[in-house]
């Protein structure tokens, strides 16, 4: 196995039951529509709309709750928002912009929480052996697309309640033109 399955991941919101609970009330349970790749993950049926200064996008919720709400775009998005988003691993929201999550009425102000996610690799213990790659290291990976590209600066996630998949934004996806089913390859 040296080809990784190349997902794009859209924008999209993980909320805490807290906000969830605000968004849509008290003890609300989000509509599984889909599930992801990641065991576990799902999008969801309900949207919201993201507020940031100077604009604001409908996104999809992914499920389940998550402790912290959390919002990730691409850097397009971002200039759309108006917030500086720092690239990030998904979950390392501190010292991050916050934004207003909104659904009718209803309304989330998060202090902190907006990022770009850094691209990375979900896989396995067994998969990281196969690959020769460890948890939390950085590698490059080549796109066998119309426009083959190199991504660099790839962070490799391992746990055993990992898929294997790479993900990457709409930025990205679009720069290498990796439209419907895309591998790549970790390159050393």
């Amino acid at each position: 196995m040296s080809k990784i399955l190349v997902e794009t991941s859209a924008r999209h919101v993980h909320l805490s039951q807290e906000a969830i609970d605000t968004l849509f009330g008290k003890g609300y349970t989000l509509t599984n529509k889909k599930d992801l790749s990641q065991p576990g993950q799902f999008a969801c049926e309900e949207k919201v709309e993201v507020i940031g200064p100077k604009g604001s996008l409908k996104m999809s919720i992914l499920g389940p709750a998550r402790p912290a709400s959390q919002v990730e775009i691409s850097l397009s998005d971002a200039r759309t928002l108006g917030v500086k988003a720092p690239v990030r691993e998904s979950g390392d929201i501190a010292g991050t912009p916050g934004c207003t999550i909104k659904v009718g009425d209803n309304v989330v102000e998060i202090s902190e929480g907006v990022i770009v996610a850094k691209r990375h690799i979900h896989m396995t213990p067994a998969d990281a052996a196969e690959l020769g790659v460890s948890d939390k290291e950085i590698v490059k990976v080549k796109l066998d697309t119309a426009r083959p590209l190199i991504f660099d600066d790839v962070v490799v996630r391992v746990s055993d309640k990992f898929a294997l998949a790479m993900h990457i934004d709409t930025d990205e996806c679009n720069a290498a033109g990796a439209a419907g089913e895309v591998y790549g390859e970790i390159v050393k």
